[in-house]
């Protein structure tokens, strides 16, 4: 039995990564922000591939209610699976923004460090010692963290901080087996941004430009390409940084 939790799982890229996963016989407790008939949904799909799953609530920009969620998250691996611990922990959830650097104010500057930075750093902590060992962390960053993009300086520099945490931690994690990795998606076809991959055509005739395949992604390029890292057939890779981007601008 393997039990996974997936932070931003009812929609989009964790949406993706739930059911493949999913499909590769892993439990799955995936969190939602707001949308609870998607996450429900997901948390039945998965159900009809003959596992289990569970969605709970989960602000992660609201670092007072961590305690309160771990809290949720023991009694729910209890009374559903009769456990203490998980095997695997992706930190998926956040917001996006498009911005130049200069107009980026404070508070939008904060609202990046609260969800992408300070509550993966938070909730890994939390989960760590609930980790059992040989398990896996994956820290979902972005190409953007490599390629550069005008308006998306900040977020990129959320993605870039996650990259450098998941190599700190698979070094200070290995003695316990644990691998931990960063997975970047390009541009992909979902309603993240306000859907704009996706629906504004010039933007994905732009990406399709500049992208080696010839296309933007799909969400689920990414949710296989996560459920292979974590299935056990990729052991040997921890500390790294995966991009998963059709080779957009190389």
């Amino acid at each position: 039995m393997t039990i996974a939790l997936i932070t931003g799982g009812s929609r989009g890229l964790g949406r993706s990564m739930a059911l493949h996963m999913a499909d590769r016989g892993q439990d799955i407790i995936l969190t939602y922000h707001s949308s609870k008939d998607a996450a429900e949904d997901v948390v039945a799909e998965i159900e009809k591939k003959g596992r289990k799953a569970v969605a709970l609530q989960f602000d992660v920009a609201d670092h007072d209610y961590f305690d309160a969620f771990i809290a949720s998250l023991k009694e729910t691996l209890q009374k559903v699976w009769q456990a203490d611990t998980l095997d695997i922990l992706i930190n998926n959830a956040g917001t996006g923004l498009h911005k130049p650097f200069a107009e980026t104010n404070e508070e939008e500057f904060d609202r990046m460090v609260a969800e992408h930075l300070k509550a993966p750093f938070l909730l890994t902590t939390k989960v760590i010692p609930m980790l059992n060992d040989g398990g896996h962390i994956v820290n979902i960053s972005s190409g953007l963290a490599r390629f550069a993009i005008p308006g998306y300086s900040v977020y990129a520099m959320m993605k870039g901080g996650l990259e450098v945490m998941a190599r700190y931690l698979a070094k200070e994690l290995g003695d316990r087996q644990i691998k931990v990795n960063a997975f970047a998606p390009g541009a992909i076809e979902t309603d993240f941004g306000g859907g704009a991959v996706r629906d504004n055509k010039e933007l994905n005739d732009y990406v399709s430009s500049v992208t080696a395949l010839g296309r933007p992604g799909k969400p689920d390029d990414i949710g296989a390409a996560v459920a292979s890292l974590v299935s056990g057939d990729m052991d040997w890779v921890t500390g790294q940084r995966l991009e998963a981007s059709g080779g957009m601008l190389l």
